[in-house]
């Protein structure tokens, strides 16, 4: 019997085995794709490198740094090329405007009524903490409407495919509630904290971000199992779980599901049949990657940044475009450039859309703001259609609601990003969180 099953070999799977083993415990983990690394998918292809999921890690804190050096992974780290600062965003006129202190102080993207209110930021009150916020509101109530439309929405919308109406601000920026809390302005908040925070650095790896998983797979000393979907779970009336795939089944004293919610709740759906509604209820939109080559000569923009985003005020489709080839070393030919466009999201239902079709309504809307000229030399789509979990208006309540009933089933346990933060580094930090606790 095995002390520890884990489903699910994405990055919080592979990072839950990893500490765990750290920890002195042995697990096994099952993996229904041919390769680990769930949507971290790096491909090497007629002189491209592209990543087809996330695109760069932020490394900072302690755990992070820590698990990387284990993993002797420091000689493959590429630092982001320092243009990644500059982030351009789409103006009314549509024009790239970049961000910085010259929005505060230009016309070109908030009106001076725009500009005033936001200036007016630190002067307002704190709001009632008990009440739940959704993002645009807060945003709204302290920094202004236009904030909203032209800074904050394309944020959300591009970095977590996500609408700011329905996202509650509490669940996916506790730190802009606490900055609040503690400080009574934003303002004031970043300016306290401006001597205390170590920088973060922006990286990948040589190969793409797929090497992260993969080292961690070939350093796992537990059994691993790729192809292995799990189409059943049981528990004995010993409290011991067996786990079956295929022609196989394993038992084990616990069980994690490092798994998107929705597919959690299909596992526990006969067991638990109230907790995998809840899971069941957490929204995952769809979005298409369109990773883009063509010569330098043909797009007139420098690409002089880590991207743009669009205001969904615009009525494009596009989220937004990461400048690939600009941010890191080695991902196009000196005479190429790599772009990778976004699509679909919250406010974008992708149902139904041919990957020609999203293509070609991508290539429509970026050629005249980057000045494109001709077809693209390399292309490729990659459709997630569960891309992100988003964690709306009650999302808060419906996790601690999981959690009161996950305590009541011995040995059940979840690590994936539908709880504890959606970035790669959150991910890793709440696996190591697990492993302690699980080890102890």
């Amino acid at each position: 019997m095995d002390k520890v099953i884990i489903i699910g070999g994405g990055l919080s799977g592979l990072a839950s085995a990893y500490f765990l083993q750290q920890q002195g415990v042995q697990s096994r983990l099952l993996e229904a794709a041919p390769q680990v690394g769930g949507n971290l998918l790096s491909i090497k292809e007629n002189g491209f490198l592209r990543d087809a999921g996330p695109n760069s890690l932020m490394i900072k804190g302690q755990v992070v740094p820590a698990l990387i050096e284990s993993l002797q992974l420091e000689q493959e780290i590429v630092e982001a090329n320092a243009l990644a600062k500059r982030r351009y965003i789409l103006n009314r006129k549509r024009q790239l405007v970049p961000l910085g202190p010259g929005v505060l102080f230009s016309g070109k993207l908030l009106s001076l009524q725009g500009r005033l209110r936001l200036l007016s930021e630190a002067f307002r009150g704190r709001g009632n903490a008990a009440a739940e916020e959704s993002i645009a509101a807060f945003v709204r109530r302290r920094l202004g409407p236009e904030v909203l439309t032209w800074l904050v929405d394309p944020f959300v919308s591009g970095v977590f495919a996500g609408d700011p109406e329905r996202l509650a601000v509490a669940a996916t920026f506790p730190r802009l509630v606490k900055m609040e809390q503690e400080h009574g302005s934003l303002f004031r908040a970043a300016f306290a904290g401006r001597k205390n925070t170590t920088k973060p650095r922006l990286v990948s790896f040589r190969n793409g971000l797929q090497a992260l998983p993969l080292r961690m797979a070939e350093r796992l000393e537990g059994p691993l199992h790729c192809n292995a979907p799990v189409n059943l779970l049981q528990q004995h009336e010993d409290g011991t779980w067996e786990v079956f795939s295929q022609q196989q089944s394993w038992r084990s004293e616990k069980i994690i599901l490092a798994l998107p919610a929705h597919k959690a709740a299909a596992l526990l759906a006969t067991l638990q049949p109230t907790l995998a509604a809840e899971l069941k209820a957490i929204s995952y939109p769809a979005v298409t990657t369109l990773s883009l080559g063509f010569p330098r000569s043909s797009v007139e923009h420098p690409l002089d940044g880590f991207g743009l985003l669009i205001p969904r005020t615009m009525g494009l489709e596009t989220l937004g475009v990461l400048f690939s080839s600009t941010l890191f070393p080695d991902r196009a030919a000196p005479d190429q450039v790599l772009m990778t466009a976004f699509i679909g999201g919250s406010q974008n239902p992708l149902q139904g859309r041919s990957g020609s079709d999203l293509l070609q309504t991508v290539l429509h809307e970026i050629r005249p703001i980057l000045g494109i000229a001709g077809e693209p030399g390399f292309s490729r789509c990659q459709n997630w259609p569960e891309a992100i979990p988003q964690y709306e208006l009650g999302h808060l309540a419906r996790l601690e609601r999981i959690t009161k009933m996950t305590r009541q089933i011995p040995g059940l346990h979840f690590r994936a990003n539908w709880s504890d933060g959606v970035a790669l580094g959150d991910c890793m930090e709440a696996a190591r969180q697990l492993s302690q606790k699980l080890a102890n």
